[in-house]
C-alpha cells in the first residue's frame, strides 16, 4: 500500500477477488474516494459487508456478488472507471492471465491507471497483457505484485 499512497488520494478502487475486503478497506484509510469490491463467495462477501458497517464506509464502497470476469462486464457496460485495481485470484483457478485479459481489452481503467496483479512469485504474467504494459514488480518471497499500466495503443 505504501506503494500506492501518492496515487490513492481521491481515487476510484477496484479489489477483485476481494475476500473480507482488506485491500480496498485499507485504501480508503489511506485516501481513496470510493472502492468497489468484487467477490464470489458468500462467506467473504457476508465478512466484507460486516466490516463495511463497522467501519461506517457504506457511502464510500460498492459490493458486487459474483463472478470476477463477468462483474467485470457489467461494471464496463454501466460506465465505471478506475485508477486503481488490485487483484489477488485464487493461484490454482487459472484465473491471473484471464483476468488481465479482461483488464488489458481496455475501457476500465482511467487514462492514468494502474493494475496490480497479486501472484505465485514463480508463476509470473507476462509482461504485456492487451493494452497493459507490466512497470514494477515487488516481491514478498513466494508472493509477487506486478503493477501495470497502459501502454500505447496500437492504430
Amino acid at each position: 500500500m505504501d506503494t500506492l499512497a501518492p496515487r490513492l488520494a481521491g481515487a476510484r478502487f477496484l479489489d477483485l477477488f476481494a475476500g473480507a475486503g482488506g485491500v480496498g478497506l485499507e485504501a480508503i484509510s489511506r485516501g481513496a474516494a470510493q472502492a468497489t469490491f468484487v467477490e464470489r463467495d458468500a462467506r467473504a462477501i457476508a465478512a466484507l459487508r460486516a466490516n463495511v458497517a463497522t467501519l461506517e464506509l457504506e457511502a464510500s464502497v460498492r459490493v458486487q456478488r459474483g463472478d470476477v470476469l463477468r462483474e467485470l462486464t457489467a461494471l464496463y457496460r454501466d460506465g465505471e472507471r478506475f485508477d486503481l485495481v488490485f487483484l489477488d485470484p485464487p493461484y490454482e483457478a487459472g484465473l491471473l492471465e484471464t483476468t488481465l485479459e479482461t483488464l488489458g481489452g481496455g475501457g476500465l481503467l482511467m487514462a492514468e491507471g494502474w493494475v496490480i496483479a497479486q501472484h505465485f512469485t514463480k508463476r509470473a504474467p507476462a509482461p504485456t497483457v492487451g493494452a497493459l504494459v507490466a512497470f514494477r514488480t515487488r516481491r514478498f518471497g513466494e508472493t509477487t505484485l506486478t503493477f501495470y499500466r497502459a501502454g500505447p495503443r496500437s492504430p
